[in-house]
């Protein structure tokens, strides 16, 4: 493990050291926490970054994989994005959005719209995925009720897909571990075989896969009742379930089936906008759909700050808007929907982005990105490798020897997991699946350190493995 002795914050400074603020923590119930480990947890601290790295408060530095959660994609240390929120904060901290604007809000909204595809040229503003998400299948429950047609609620999402941790966005989600002993809409919420091409039948070709997901879609809305079913939503790339890349064509096909059947097609781009496909919004550019509502979070302010927002076309606030008036109120927001500094932080993004030409960057070394983790394939054993832009996976397989699969997954991917961060590398673990996300201003060298410690971590596994008994490879 590399380490660094400018690690930034000097713990002592505000506790007793690194195991009192471990200590501390563990009053902190962390997302997806498991409660009987609460007291006994002892996670890393980190102090400082910069670039594509962290730092812990015992100066060790790790290549940031996921980049935070997806989301920091102009990498850390950018005080230009510091500085612009500080100064909003001492300007105006909040303005209430029922009553009132504020400049980096509205600067902020003709900015976006200006670069979204077709006629999305509304955004409304949360403060995370999540809440996105459930803005926009809110909005499509309003604009059928108002047109008269409120049995039109159904939604249509798929296994694998991850929408955000409310209960009607989690519920259109579709990844099984995250549903353990929680209860979730499923009266009107429907989920699709995932399009994972890795998982096809054996001896299906990839065309053939795409034309029976495809058929999945349309034969859910004709199941239903194309009367019934209000919307489909789905990310151009399952992030979160495995960086799972449906076939050529996919996206495309089935926002044809939607526009056959007058069903609203939401393009969940949470994780794909803002850099990581190499555009700001990847649904027209890299997918060739132009849907009716995008939603957007995490790259959006780089992690800098919590925002999220939902683009919604012309179209549907012009049809809601002359069906309801005066009765057309859209009664959905958050007290700090369009919060000043989210927005000044969003900006300064924005800024670094086009200034730094970090698009045309990320359209460059993307393909050596994804050629070099192709090259883990020789590992006995890894599954399968997959991935666009600057996102990928490595699904794992190991044979376990009459155990229970599943568990075997599991430690394998959390063994990988402990390997990497010993020599320096974070991931993003599932299961058995190691995904990364870095910061999109990674280079050519930085990427051969990820691919050179992943491969070490792997093949240490393998080894521990086999030693176990647990893989023959």
């Amino acid at each position: 493990m590399s380490s660094n002795s400018a690690a930034g914050l000097d713990i002592t400074e505000v506790g007793g050291g690194t195991e009192d603020i471990q200590a501390k923590d563990n009053k902190f119930v962390h997302p997806w926490e498991n409660l009987k480990t609460i007291g006994k947890n002892k996670r890393h601290i980190l102090t400082r970054g910069e670039g594509i790295y962290v730092y812990d408060s015992e100066g060790h530095r790790y290549i940031d994989g996921p980049a935070g959660m997806w989301c920091v994609n102009v990498g850390y240390g950018r005080t230009e994005i510091a500085d612009a929120v500080a100064k909003q904060l001492n300007e105006i901290p909040y303005d209430s959005p029922w009553s009132f604007t504020n400049i980096p809000a509205a600067q902020l909204a003709e900015r976006l719209t200006a670069l979204t595809p077709g006629d999305l040229n509304h955004v409304f503003f949360s403060t995370a995925g999540s809440l996105a998400v459930d803005s926009a299948l809110r909005f499509v429950m309003f604009y059928n009720t108002i047109l008269g047609r409120p049995e039109k609620r159904h939604i249509i999402s798929r296994q694998d897909a991850y929408h955000g941790s409310t209960y009607l966005s989690a519920s259109c989600s579709g990844k099984e571990r995250d549903k353990t002993y929680q209860v979730y809409e499923k009266g009107f919420i429907h989920h699709l075989p995932s399009p994972n091409p890795y998982r096809r039948p054996e001896g299906m070709s990839i065309e053939a896969f795409c034309d029976a997901k495809v058929a999945d879609l349309e034969n859910k809305i004709l199941e239903l009742g194309a009367k019934n079913v209000a919307v489909f939503i789905a990310e151009p790339i399952l992030a979160s379930g495995g960086v799972i890349v449906p076939p050529p064509g996919y996206q495309k096909k089935c926002l044809e089936v939607c526009r056959r059947h007058d069903v609203l097609y939401i393009s969940d781009e949470v994780v794909t906008a803002f850099g990581r496909c190499g555009e700001i919004f990847a649904s027209e550019t890299v997918f060739d759909i132009v849907p009716d509502i995008i939603t957007t979070a995490k790259g959006i302010t780089s992690g800098y700050q919590p925002l999220g927002a939902t683009f919604i076309s012309d179209r549907l606030i012009e049809e809601a808007g002359a069906a309801g008036s005066p009765h057309s109120v859209f009664a959905n927001g958050f007290t700090n929907s369009g919060h000043p500094a989210a927005c000044a932080a969003s900006l300064a993004t924005l800024d670094i982005i086009e200034r730094e030409n970090i698009l045309e960057h990320v359209r460059d070394i993307a393909p050596y990105f994804q050629e070099r983790w192709q090259e883990l394939r020789d590992i006995p054993l890894v599954g399968d490798v997959r991935g666009v832009g600057l996102m990928a996976c490595v699904e794992c397989e190991v044979d376990p020897a009459g155990e229970d699969t599943l568990r075997a997954d599991y430690e394998i991917g959390i063994r990988i997991d402990e390997h990497c961060q010993e020599h320096g590398l974070i991931l993003r673990p599932f299961i058995n699946q190691c995904i990364v996300s870095p910061p999109c201003t990674i280079t050519r060298s930085q990427i051969d350190e990820m691919v050179q410690i992943l491969r070490d971590g792997i093949v240490e596994t393998m080894e521990d493995a086999r030693r176990d008994g647990r893989f023959k490879g």
